[in-house]
């Protein structure tokens, strides 16, 4: 290899070997993901979707928001096309050089037939080197040298051995090493060009692309919303822990993505001068005489009053403020994830002793409940039944009467069909068709907790201080399934009496004294610690019998849920477990350890399924009925757990953006470090449907053993 040289490649063979395989490179994945395809809809979808106006509407919209859509996907096809014709024409390039080099036959260059003599071959040597002499003004190097070649393969016997040996006249070819670049490269006239493509390209183009990319990364968070918007929640959330639902609105409203000065997007017309104030109008309580920066700048008040006039479900000005609408609205969701995940870090600071603040629960769930009231266009307190088509403020009275007071979906659901049909009576066949593919569309969960310590002896006791994890199975499906089943109405029946009952036992011990105020991982006072020692004791001293434990575990069956904010028993596993204590010592003394390394086994097993299920994320589930939001949504939910007697939260809110049709995910806390029995509460919270409460259930009491 030290004595080898490398050379340009002279007669370009070598280049367009080059140029075909980089040209392929890109062309095959560039066809597979970027062709324009039309997609292929379900016709059973598309029979399900609704057709009301607002979503036949929405639909044209979404159409029109795209103009340049159809030109893009020509451009697209034309360099496509384009692309692979230049890959025929260098294939059939490089074809004809290998063609030449591979059949090198001395007497058809000659244009003589096999077994010529001599003086034939002189004669036509003689003839052709006439014309294709490189002095001659017919002539031609290359075919001179070919035509140089086959008189001497055919005239000098070493020559002639070798072709009949090698095909070669020159004898066998010698590995040779080339720069796949012409050599007009390096030539003196052309290297003022060169150079200064290569100034232009290295110098000038990558750096601007490179730094252009790099201030506008940046700028940015991983949701892709702006750092002074990020910067800009976590002030807010510090300085007011315990937010109200307007509070919150008013902060989103002032998001910098709204403002012109950080995002170009932005249109501000003269036209605003008369609208904004006439909507300001319309609006009460709307907060515009707030004196806080940036809530009280022109930019946050109107997007505030387009929100607040969002919600209100207001006709606006078609060609401004409605448009300014759309565009704010289809943010929102991204910069809710945002302020939803500040509020949460604010709550990992606080617990870390490093601000002195702790933002409640009722802080990070109003700002969840922004984004189904935006998707939907609906405040809190409307009625849920106002997300159906066809149903307005004026119907809601035909939900009300003595034998039927219906005020959630699913009420509606489980109505049967003809009663249902009575019902809405002033809708006609068509609008009640729609209306019910969007009620039986809409989800149904069954909610399965499970709460183990892993890496643990037993990992069904809670001890103090050890991290327990939730695993949390959610299985959804439509709520068509309910159509005409009212068995759920009347067990939800039987556990409110039971809450009922249970809250005024509570209300009587709280009227004595309140036990746990501060949250249960903070430090407690000393008469508190007391009383969860006693509770720990009365727990120890309990025995163990067979009876309870069987009718606790009953008890703490899979709930079924359907809900805004959806709460379920995020220890249901372990206070049964608690109670088979003695059971469970007994049979590992008597299982071998071959026994115990198999169970150990299958249990890492398993919890390496669990992690290989759980870290894949996508952003695909169903299709959410949102007439007034101007994008396309898919359906998305949030699962956490919280101590409601503190207000405050225990883990991070899980963001499931994949529940197709089943999901599992793991919640991590840590354990209380004193003794005591705590109330904990899993929730699952919608963020783009506003749904009722299916029931008030109230998670079982957590015992937490010290030692």
């Amino acid at each position: 290899m030290g004595g080898q040289k490398f050379e340009y490649d002279e007669s370009g063979s070598t280049f367009f070997y080059f140029v075909l395989s980089f040209l392929a490179l890109i062309l095959v994945p560039a066809t597979f993901y970027y062709w324009p395809r039309k997609r292929k809809e379900d016709p059973e979808k598309l029979a399900e979707q609704c057709q009301c106006p607002s979503c036949l509407k929405k639909k044209i919209i979404i159409e029109q928001s795209q103009p340049y859509k159809n030109f893009k996907n020509f451009l697209i096809i034309l360099a496509i096309v384009s692309g692979w014709v230049l890959l025929g024409f260098l294939t059939v390039k490089v074809s004809q050089f290998d063609y030449e080099m591979s059949n090198f036959d001395p007497y058809d260059i000659l244009g003589l037939p096999p077994g010529a003599t001599q003086a034939e071959i002189k004669k036509s040597y003689r003839k052709q080197s006439l014309i294709l002499h490189p002095d001659k003004e017919t002539g031609d190097e290359k075919a001179f040298m070919r035509l140089t070649k086959a008189y001497q393969a055919l005239t000098d016997d070493e020559a002639r051995r070798n072709w009949e040996k090698y095909g070669n006249p020159d004898g066998p070819g010698a590995m040779s090493f080339g720069i796949a670049l012409p050599s007009w490269i390096v030539e003196k006239e052309n290297s003022v060009w060169v150079l200064g493509l290569y100034a232009l390209v290295f110098m000038v183009a990558l750096p601007t692309v490179v730094g252009t990319w790099w201030y506008r990364s940046i700028r940015y968070s991983g949701e892709q919303v702006l750092l002074d918007t990020t910067q800009m929640y976590f002030f807010f959330c510090h300085k007011t822990p315990s937010m109200p639902l307007k509070r919150a609105l008013m902060i989103l409203a002032a998001s910098c993505e709204f403002d012109k000065r950080h995002n170009s997007e932005i249109i501000e017309r003269i036209t605003d001068n008369e609208e904004v104030p006439s909507l300001l109008r319309d609006l009460p309580n709307l907060g515009e005489k707030n004196k806080e920066q940036p809530l009280c700048r022109p930019y946050s008040i109107k997007a505030r009053a387009l929100l607040h006039a969002h919600l209100s479900r207001m006709k606006l000005p078609e060609d401004t403020l409605e448009v300014d609408r759309r565009y704010i609205v289809s943010r929102c969701p991204d910069l809710i994830v945002e302020m939803v995940n500040c509020v949460n870090q604010l709550i990992a600071l606080a617990y870390a002793r490093r601000i002195p603040r702790l933002p409640t629960i009722e802080t990070i769930e109003n700002c969840m409940k922004l984004s189904p009231m935006i998707v939907q266009g609906l405040w809190e307190y409307k009625s849920p039944l106002l997300q159906l088509p066809y149903i307005t403020e004026d119907h809601l009275k035909y939900f009300t009467n003595r034998k039927k007071h219906i005020k959630s979906l699913l009420q509606l659901a489980q109505l049967p069909g003809d009663e249902r049909r009575q019902l809405l009576r002033f809708l006609n066949d068509e609008q009640y068709e729609d209306l019910v593919k969007v009620l039986g569309n809409m989800p149904y969960i069954h909610f399965q907790v499970n709460t183990e310590v892993i890496d643990d002896e037993n990992s069904t006791v809670v001890t103090a201080g050890a991290i327990v994890t939730v695993t949390v199975l959610l299985q959804r499906t439509n709520m068509k399934e309910l159509f005409g089943d009212s068995s759920i109405r009347e067990k939800n029946k039987i556990k409110e009496e039971e809450e009922n009952v249970e809250g005024e036992d509570k209300e009587k011990d709280k009227d004595k004294k309140d036990v746990f105020k501060r949250p249960v991982w903070m430090k407690q006072g000393k008469k508190m610690q007391k009383k969860g020692k006693k509770v720990v004791k009365q727990v120890k001293a309990a025995p163990p019998t067979p009876p309870p434990a069987d009718v606790k575990k009953k008890e703490k069956e899979p709930k079924k849920k359907d809900e805004d904010g959806e709460e379920s028993d995020a220890n249901s596993s372990d206070e049964s477990g608690s109670h088979s204590d003695a059971s469970a010592n007994e049979s590992r003394d008597k299982s071998s350890p071959e026994d115990d390394d198999d169970d150990q086994w299958e249990k890492f097993q398993k919890r390496l399924q669990k992690r290989e299920r759980l870290e894949g994320r996508s952003k695909s589930s169903h299709p959410v009925h949102c007439p007034y939001f101007p994008l396309e949504k898919q359906e998305f939910w949030w699962c956490y757990i919280c101590d409601r007697k503190s207000h405050t939260l225990l883990t991070a809110p899980a963001h499931v953006t994949a529940l197709v049709d089943s999901h599992e995910l793991q919640l991590r806390f840590t354990a209380p470090r004193w003794p005591g029995v705590y109330t904990l509460a899993c929730c699952l919270r919608s963020d783009v449907d506003i749904l009722e409460v299916l029931s008030g259930q109230k998670p079982k009491p957590e015992c937490f053993r010290g030692g």
